[in-house]
């Protein structure tokens, strides 16, 4: 009997965990997609002001704002976007240990018909989800 209990807890609480792990990631997943909404829009000032702090400290507004109008701006309007994935993580390299989730896109672009995107997103002291990396290939 004290087994039986005993594997029931077990079970709960690796359900609890999966719960949660899903709900990180749907909620950073949900973050990623609002904030790629402001990159599509061109609003590249507003999407580093809502970025991580460690991103912040990482890059001026500036030099984001130039990156993106020589690395985003080209490919034209957004298509289509479809998060592919989204993992919760720990530890990422080059990035000091914190909870991350990162999320991969499926992205179609008016000038480039296949891409990915890659959004890291770091859970911020305030317990908001905010973007510490942005990648297109």
């Amino acid at each position: 009997m004290k087994r039986r209990i005993a594997m029931l807890l077990l079970f709960v609480l690796a359900a609890v965990g999966l719960f949660a792990a899903d709900g990180r990631e749907r909620l950073a997943g949900q973050a990623a997609e609002q904030w790629l909404a402001l990159i599509d829009a061109g609003k590249y000032a507003e999407s580093w002001q809502d970025t991580s702090i460690y991103m912040q400290k990482s890059v001026n507004k500036k030099r984001w704002q130039e990156i993106l109008t020589a690395t985003r701006k080209p490919l034209g309007t957004l298509e289509k976007r479809k998060l592919k994935s989204a993992k919760y993580q720990t530890t990422l390299p080059g990035a000091p240990d914190g909870q991350y989730v990162v999320c991969v896109f499926d992205t179609s672009f008016q000038n480039k018909k296949e891409g990915v995107e890659t959004v890291t997103m770091q859970l911020e002291m305030d317990g908001a989800w905010k973007p510490s990396g942005y990648f297109i290939r």
